[in-house]
């Protein structure tokens, strides 16, 4: 090489140097700007404790809209969670603060970044206190949602005429619901619904007073009804000997799950003013059965308009997507146990635009005959059904 053409590469390399320092000059004040100069994430003269304090300590409404319940029945929850040691106070983050979070999020279908603004934390601690919830939600669900232990017939049975004695062994209603789910399309196959939507099947039993008794989560949304109840069964799920849950048309008809009778009138607005009375006891047993029914249809229907995350799409993983309807159940008996109210959830805008909601199926309107373990006992469920039935209308026509 020259000595000419090495100078003339000497200089080039000088200049892309030179050129090179300016860039990265540059690059440094740029940087030196932003980190010296950042602006802060939580600007909120409240910390999110409070936060939380000024929505409990506040007006009634704030706290009903916040977390759907009233400010004394979230004290009390938070209080027997710190009692029955399920949950811990933390250094920065109090049990109440964790309640406030995870009731956020089911009444607003909140993600983390939502409940980050909302509570000024950071999003690890968001994380790990909205899975401290969840973790107790099993060990909540097998202390709240319980079977009765009948000694006699509810009171809203054994007052009434129309009800007492043919429904004196009944203990509650059954009925499934379908619940949004968000999944993967490899997977997402089995849970595509008869309207086409993504959900899980969700089974539940309640008592008279509202209370649901029993959930099962997780299945799929192409999955009949009375396969969830089979499963439910398989799983441990047991009716009390001579006692029977009311179900509607989606099951088999059975000594512990007794179904209305098909092709005859139903419900409730089918018997409603200008509407024929009952013309044989087909017709009446179905009328009385379905009035008892309706119970746990208002339930799901206090549940759902109580938590509307149970109405959308949510991107929780599938975990905890399961979980969501336990929970929601659980606090609802909690909710009830504390004697909080539900009649102002009529007049309260919903948290999540209606626009947002899934559209579902309603449960199965019939029973397809696809549980043969249920099959073999539809013939003493139809003898027992026809023997309330008969009895109900001798007294009726009587009467």
């Amino acid at each position: 090489m020259s000595s000419r053409m090495a100078h003339e590469l000497k200089r080039r390399r000088e200049e892309d140097d030179d050129m090179m320092f300016l860039i990265f000059s540059a690059l440094y004040l740029m940087s030196g700007t932003t980190n010296s100069e950042k602006i802060p994430r939580h600007t909120s003269r409240l910390s999110g404790r409070e936060r939380l304090q000024e929505i409990l300590e506040g007006h009634v409404m704030d706290c009903k809209v916040a977390f759907r319940m009233e400010p004394h029945v979230f004290k009390a929850i938070a209080n027997y969670l710190r009692e029955e040691k399920l949950l811990k106070d933390r250094r920065h983050v109090r049990i109440e603060e964790t309640l406030g979070m995870f009731m956020f999020m089911l009444s607003h279908n909140a993600s983390f970044q939502d409940l980050l603004y909302e509570f000024k934390h950071s999003g690890d601690t968001i994380h790990r206190h909205i899975k401290s919830i969840f973790k107790i939600i099993p060990k909540l669900t097998y202390r709240f949602l319980k079977l009765p232990h009948v000694e006699q017939p509810h009171w809203k049975i054994r007052t009434n005429p129309s009800f007492f004695p043919y429904f004196k062994n009944c203990i509650g209603a059954i009925d499934g619901t379908h619940i949004p789910i968000t999944i993967n399309g490899e997977k997402a196959a089995p849970y595509r619904n008869r309207k086409g939507t993504l959900s899980q099947n969700v089974m539940v039993a309640c008592d008279f007073d509202l209370n649901f008794t029993f959930i099962s989560c997780g299945w799929e949304g192409s999955a009949t009804d009375a396969r969830v109840l089979r499963s439910a069964m398989n799983s441990g799920f047991q009716v009390p000997d001579g006692k029977f849950f009311l179900v509607d048309g989606g099951y088999a008809n059975t000594p512990q799950f007794i179904a209305p009778y098909r092709g005859v009138r139903y419900h409730l607005k089918e018997f409603g003013r200008g509407h024929r009375r009952p013309r044989d006891y087909k017709e009446l047993f179905n009328h009385r059965h379905a009035i008892l029914r309706n119970h746990v249809e208002r339930a799901l229907g206090v549940l759902k308009k109580r938590f509307p995350i149970l109405k959308v799409g949510t991107f929780h993983r599938i975990k905890n997507q399961v979980c969501i309807p336990a929970a929601s159940a659980v606090f609802h008996n909690m909710i009830r146990m504390l004697n909080g109210d539900e009649g102002w959830l009529e007049h309260q805008p919903d948290n999540i635009k209606p626009a947002d909601y899934v559209d579902l199926p309603e449960g199965d309107d019939e029973y397809n005959n696809d549980v043969a373990s249920l099959n073999n006992q539809m013939i003493n469920g139809n003898s027992i059904r026809d023997m309330i039935a008969k009895k109900m209308w001798e007294d009726y026509v009587r009467s």
